[in-house]
């Protein structure tokens, strides 16, 4: 199966190298990968060239954009100017961050994963972070989501989902339309990938009330909102961001924002969701 990587990079001059370094030894090689140099101001597209004149499979597209990195739209802006370059001659299509390194047999894994079942449309690895000079589950999520960093597509998946939508939610919408869709989303434990910074690193104010703007697109209601702001306040040990995320939820609300997705789907969604939840729970 060909796999296609599109990598959108902002200021990774430091670390980007690893990453390329890190997918030009997988043991199965990716036909494309396109790093989007979004607005960088440091050396990250020198870095990418010199690996580009190695690797004939790399390549760089430059993109102009606000240096505010808000999560959502400003990299899914830039994953979306790198698939503008690409053909449709993929089997596979991954969208990776610019701060991971892959073990070696990263993408020969997922492709089995792939081939085992024609139903499975999204897999993905665990990202891990260092810690007092060890590296540890980077748990932010529950351990059958993918994280954002490195999401895999079965091709047909990711057309049928509509790609990805650039806003703050969007690595949530596209696993719900899987389920909707009647896809298998996979998670694999066994494919550790080491993510080199924390997730939310560079996140303001602004941008810790966009999870709750998400929560509303996303079709959740107040009732799981609460819940899900709950969870995802405890488990990044940060409570007063409960209060963050029901603001930009009300937010959005007031503001009458328009849903990621149809009636239908919300409907599925807010089922799909409670089911999870009372599972948990019983």
């Amino acid at each position: 199966m060909n796999y296609y990587v599109v990598i959108p990079a902002h200021n990774e001059a430091d670390l980007i190298h690893l990453t390329l370094q890190s997918l030009v030894r997988q043991t199965v090689l990716p036909k494309k990968v396109v790093v989007v140099n979004d607005h960088s101001t440091d050396t990250t597209a020198k870095v990418v060239l010199d690996f580009a004149k190695k690797h004939p499979f790399i390549s760089l597209v430059n993109k102009q954009s606000s240096a505010i990195h808000l999560p959502g739209s400003k990299v899914i802006q830039a994953f979306q100017a790198g698939l503008d370059t690409l053909d449709d001659q993929y089997d596979i299509m991954m969208k990776a961050d610019a701060d991971l390194i892959f073990p070696d047999t990263y993408f020969e894994t997922i492709i089995q994963h792939f081939k085992s079942d024609a139903t499975i449309g999204m897999v993905g690895g665990f990202c891990y972070i260092q810690k007092n000079n060890q590296w540890i589950l980077e748990n932010l999520t529950d351990k059958d989501h993918i994280r954002g960093a490195l999401k895999a597509y079965r091709k047909e998946t990711f057309q049928q989902i509509g790609g990805l939508k650039a806003q703050m939610g969007w690595d949530t919408v596209d696993e719900l339309l899987c389920k909707f869709y009647n896809w298998k989303v996979v998670t694999d434990p066994s494919l550790q990938v080491k993510h080199l910074k924390p997730t939310g690193a560079n996140y303001n104010k602004s941008a810790r009330y966009k999870q709750g703007e998400a929560f509303y697109t996303l079709g959740y209601g107040l009732a799981i909102t609460a819940i899900a702001s709950a969870k995802l306040s405890f488990m990044k040990k940060k409570p007063l961001l409960f209060l963050d995320y029901l603001h930009g939820f009300l937010q959005a609300k007031a503001a009458k924002k328009p849903l990621m997705v149809s009636p239908e789907q919300a409907k599925f969604i807010r089922s799909y969701r409670l089911k999870k939840m009372k599972e948990k729970l019983f």
